[in-house]
Order: structure tokens, then sequence, then C-alpha cells
């Protein structure tokens, strides 16, 4: 090797440049500014529709085979799989329900439920039944410094329905940090 490509290249033959992964710029949600829009189930009916049409194809695929020519690649197992599909095509379209209550009327709907001033809150999406109805599942904390009231809400995702609600004095010990709670950062 010559000494100019030698110097150019590092001990072990890399060009010297330390290479950083960085994720796509649209995957990025880190310098994000706005609010997030949860997705919404209504989107499974798209690979419902398409398990119907391929296991559909399948089946029909499997009947109008040449008998006389046998295939190996059209055994006993392929309208099973064209039923399998079919049947999770169902599953997928019935699933698919649509979520008409966002995070932030499911957040005013538990405010009302619990009963008092909320300062913070946190809300998270879960699924419930065999048919995954989105359900909203809603912490609460009041408003005080620290909170002397927490609560649990879970709210329908479809029609915004109060399913049940907890409400309990928080009994998490604030003591070790009281000075720390009323100072401010411009110390």
């Amino acid at each position: 090797m010559s000494d100019d490509i030698a110097t150019d290249l590092g001990s072990d033959g890399s060009d010297g440049e330390e290479y950083v992964d960085e994720l796509p710029e649209d995957l990025n949600a880190v310098d994000f500014v706005g609010p997030y829009l949860f997705p919404n189930n209504s989107r499974r009916r798209v690979p419902g529709i398409l398990y119907l049409l391929i296991g559909a194809a399948v089946i029909v695929w499997w009947f109008v085979r040449d008998s006389a020519d046998p295939n190996p690649l059209l055994n006993g197992g392929i309208p099973l799989a064209g039923v399998g599909l079919i049947l999770l095509g169902l599953y997928h379209l019935q699933a698919g329900w649509d979520l008409a209550v966002d995070e932030q009327d499911a957040l005013v709907a538990a405010t009302k439920a619990v009963g008092f001033p909320v300062g913070h809150a946190s809300a998270q999406m879960a699924w419930r039944g065999l048919r995954s109805r989105p359900t909203w599942r809603i912490l609460l904390y009041s408003n005080e410094s620290p909170p002397s009231t927490r609560g649990f809400a879970m709210v329908d995702g479809v029609d915004g329905e109060v399913l049940t609600t907890l409400v309990e004095d928080n009994p998490e010990d604030w003591a070790s940090l009281e000075p720390a709670i009323g100072q401010s950062d411009d110390v």
C-alpha cells in the first residue's frame, strides 16, 4: 500500500470516520412538535379484506385445478389455508372498531368520573375482550403538590362510556422529596 492510502485508512482498514446510525426523519420522534394522533383501529379492516380475497382466491384455485395434472403445490392443505385466511379476515373485519374517542375526550370523561380536580394524568390505549374493543386506561393525580389523591379510570374508545373507576388516597411517600418540590430551577 502506498503511504497516502495508508494515512486515509484507519488501522483496521476503515476510512477513519466513525459510522453513526441515524433514524430517518419521519421516524425521529425527538424533534416532533405537536399533538400525537393515535392510529385508528379501523385500519384493521384493510388487511381483513386482503385476507378474505386471498383466502377466496386460494380456494377457487384449489377447485379449478387440473386433476389430471397433479401439482405438488396443490395438496390437501391448500383449502384449509384458504379457510384459515377467510376466518382471519373475518376476525379483522369485526375487530376493526372505529376509535371515536381520542385521549383528550377520554381524559375529560375520566376527570368527571373520579370527582377531584386533576393535575397530572396519563392515558394508555388497551384492547379488551375477544373482539379487541379499544379502551383508554387513564391514571390521574390530584392537582395538589404533592398529590394527595390518585385515580384510575377505564374509558371505552368507541362510545366514551366510563367502564370503571378507582379513587384512593395517594399511598406514595413524598416526605423525602418535600424540600425539592417547592424549589425552582432559578437558583
